[in-house]
């Protein structure tokens, strides 16, 4: 069996595996170190939002090195063959960089929560105030994104 893999540089495809996504993993550089986080999230053209604790490793990284880059996947299966060379996973992944920063004003912070919120559900929401002041709300600018999809290719 033959298989394809494919570049997409088409936003609107793009887009449609990010809305199948429940998870992004957001890569952070810590001194030398790498540093990866698996985060709910929210997109819209050009941006991506997440959400987390006031305090932490992510946030004093931030702080210092706002250069990020992020992984989302979807569709993941693994096809075996007899020969464990010829094994494929199968799925699409999009994988991009951008600049984040931590939101302060308030209605930027209650946009981008409506923002993760509308990937996972319907409607707007309300926050409360003590809830706005105890998240951290980060808005990561994209700078790059791409897709790659690995799918049979089809032989007649």
């Amino acid at each position: 069996m033959a298989y394809e893999i494919k570049m997409i540089n088409d936003i609107g495809k793009i887009e449609e595996t990010i809305a199948k996504a429940p998870i992004c993993r957001i890569g952070l550089v810590d001194g030398d170190e790498p540093y990866v986080i698996p985060v709910c999230f929210g997109y819209e053209r050009g941006a991506l939002y997440f959400h987390g604790s006031l305090k932490g490793r992510k946030v004093e990284i931030l702080k210092t090195n706002n250069r990020v880059c992020f992984e989302i996947d979807v569709d993941i299966a693994l096809e075996k063959a007899e020969d464990p060379c010829d094994w494929v996973m199968k799925g699409k992944s999009v994988i991009g960089s951008g600049r984040a920063s931590i939101l302060e004003d308030e209605r930027d912070k209650i946009h981008a929560l409506n923002v993760i919120m509308k990937h996972y559900s319907k409607g707007n929401f309300k926050f409360s105030e003590s809830a706005l002041a105890s998240v951290l709300v980060v808005k990561i600018e994209i700078l790059s994104i791409t897709e790659k999809s690995i799918t049979e290719k089809q032989i007649l």
